[in-house]
């Protein structure tokens, strides 16, 4: 009886991801579809409201086993929904945007980071770097005063990928490649948002920052799920 009552409950926690999830990508493109409307009452709703809905992904899929990866997942998707708040304000707050962001990100690096032992291959960081590098190169012209924030930035967002690539490597599972497909993402989108505002602006960007950003968080989020596992099965073992 206990068992099938579980079942049931299982069942039931299930239905409601599953809809938070299509609530999220409906969410989602409603957005995009505002902001190629100029829809700006619409824009103010469906950007934090899909990041709320996002947020309650990772919440539902997180359990006290889990806090040492959930925990900092779901407190670098509350920095995320400030910094989304930040950058959809009429005047320009870009810097407060973009520190809220950086948070996040530390705080995603300190989820990747639980559980891994080592850094992994020497050579996993390279392509990361490469991609900095050369990202910086050709925003270098119009970045202005900017150019220090930017430095900064590109060294926490790339380091979470690279975090997320180290713990793809370590563990090989299910939830480690949402995280690293989720972490990718979120540089793709955050690229297309630098070459947008500092280096050349193109009608299709709104489209792609957001798609890729919403897929990103939306990624992240469902990594939370049996990520510490591995680490239990290891503290067992151990004793």
């Amino acid at each position: 009886m206990e068992a099938a009552a579980g079942e049931h409950l299982n069942s039931q926690h299930w239905r409601i991801q599953r809809g938070l999830f299509w609530l999220a990508v409906a969410l989602g493109l409603l957005h995009i579809a505002a902001l190629y409307a100029t829809n700006q009452l619409l824009v103010y709703f469906t950007k934090p409201g899909t990041m709320l809905v996002i947020l309650s992904v990772a919440a539902l899929r997180s359990s006290r086993a889990q806090s040492r990866y959930s925990v900092p997942i779901v407190a670098g998707l509350v920095c995320s929904l400030v910094g989304d708040v930040f950058l959809m304000l009429p005047s320009d707050r870009f810097v407060p945007g973009l520190e809220s962001f950086f948070i996040a990100h530390l705080v995603y690096i300190a989820a990747f980071r639980s559980g891994v032992a080592g850094l992994g291959p020497a050579w996993l960081p390279l392509p990361f770097l490469a991609y900095g590098l050369t990202a910086f190169w050709i925003l270098l012209p119009g970045l202005g005063e900017m150019k220090l924030p930017v430095i900064a930035y590109l060294l926490v967002i790339l380091t979470m990928a690279w975090q997320a690539a180290v713990r793809w490597n370590a563990k090989r599972d299910r939830n480690c490649l949402f995280a690293l497909s989720g972490a990718l993402l979120f540089v793709v989108s955050d690229s297309v948002l630098a070459f947008d505002r500092f280096h050349t602006r193109f009608y299709l960007a709104g489209g792609l920052i957001m798609s890729t950003y919403f897929a990103a968080q939306l990624l992240i989020a469902l990594s939370v799920s049996g990520q510490d596992r591995s680490t239990q099965a290891e503290l067992s073992t151990s004793k």
